[in-house]
């Protein structure tokens, strides 16, 4: 089904699956599914198709969403999985006169399509879709299609493919900007990044060499090029190990913004930087995309979670 703007009704229509699909709104107009099925229970807004939650059944919530959110038409979201596209971070061109562009992206502030949902199993399938409007062309990006494709059950697959619709090749950045709940982000570590040269953007993004498993020690916002490494964070006093397997994917950014950091995010309770830590699959920087008219490229994370 394509749509300008879907609404409840055609949602619950082509889409509702009784017990397990259903479609609300936000006091603000936020329009979001809710997802129950036998192996998860999960949230994903139609903005940004931003997923705000996943819990595998028997286990804790594995995203961390802030408690100040705003869930308001065009404001990001604060936690999930933000969608970065086709910039990570700040917009580096000044596309926009000079003037500060949407961080991260457009992407993450734009209702998307649903364009598919059905049950395979125990696992549900959904598909969102985006493609060039107004604000994206304000930027530049004029020919270009989204899916975002999610397999949503005991375990999480993630996938966003990019086509390039232009006759000229597509340069781009993206991101899967998954906030990850753990209970204490004193007492975890990061491994499957050893050996590999990052960015250090709290230490003026000088380059460095990661040694052994990542702490969470300080204000910590690393951007690791080159690596298509599986990660596994280590939620010690939470049990368990989240582990992220991706492809598609050459860059991993790992950021907390410790309590320094915190203070300066508006949307963000003053002890919620100690609940999460951001470990992101991402293409940006010296990985940025270049893609050929006609061609598509496919990003994915798979995300699974296990009791220690």
């Amino acid at each position: 089904m394509k749509m300008e703007r879907q609404n409840i009704a055609d949602l619950t229509e082509h889409f509702g699956i009784p017990g397990v699909l259903g479609f609300h709104a936000t006091a603000n107009g936020l329009i979001y599914a809710s997802i129950t099925t036998k192996a998860a229970k999960a949230t994903i807004y139609l903005q940004g198709a931003h997923i705000t939650a996943w819990q595998p059944t028997g286990l804790k919530p594995v995203l961390f969403t802030s408690r100040k959110s705003h869930f308001a038409p065009g404001e990001p979201i604060r936690g999930g999985v933000p969608i970065a596209f086709p910039w990570f971070a700040t917009d580096s061109q000044g596309r926009d006169g000079g003037k500060p562009a949407p961080s991260h992206g457009v992407a993450r502030i734009q209702d998307w399509t649903l364009a598919f949902a059905a049950m395979a199993g125990d696992d549900l399938h959904l598909t969102f879709t985006l493609g060039a409007n107004e604000l994206s062309r304000k930027y530049g990006y004029d020919h270009f299609r989204l899916a975002f494709q999610l397999t949503i059950g005991h375990t999480l697959t993630m996938q966003l493919t990019v086509a390039n619709d232009a006759k000229t090749p597509l340069v781009f950045e993206e991101a899967l900007h998954t906030y990850f709940a753990v209970a204490d982000v004193h007492e975890i570590s990061v491994d499957g990044l050893a050996g590999v040269t990052y960015l250090d953007k709290v230490d003026g993004f000088k380059s460095k060499l990661q040694n052994g498993p990542i702490k969470i020690t300080e204000q910590t916002d690393r951007v690791y090029l080159n690596t298509e490494s599986e990660c596994v964070i280590h939620d010690l006093p939470g049990l368990r190990k989240i582990s992220v397997v991706k492809s598609g994917s050459h860059t991993t950014v790992v950021w907390n913004p410790w309590e320094t950091g915190a203070a300066k995010i508006p949307d963000l309770e003053p002890t919620e930087w100690h609940e999460y830590v951001c470990v992101e699959t991402v293409n940006a920087g010296v990985n940025a995309v270049t893609l050929a008219p006609g061609a598509t490229h496919t990003m994915q994370a798979k995300v699974t979670v296990e009791k220690s």
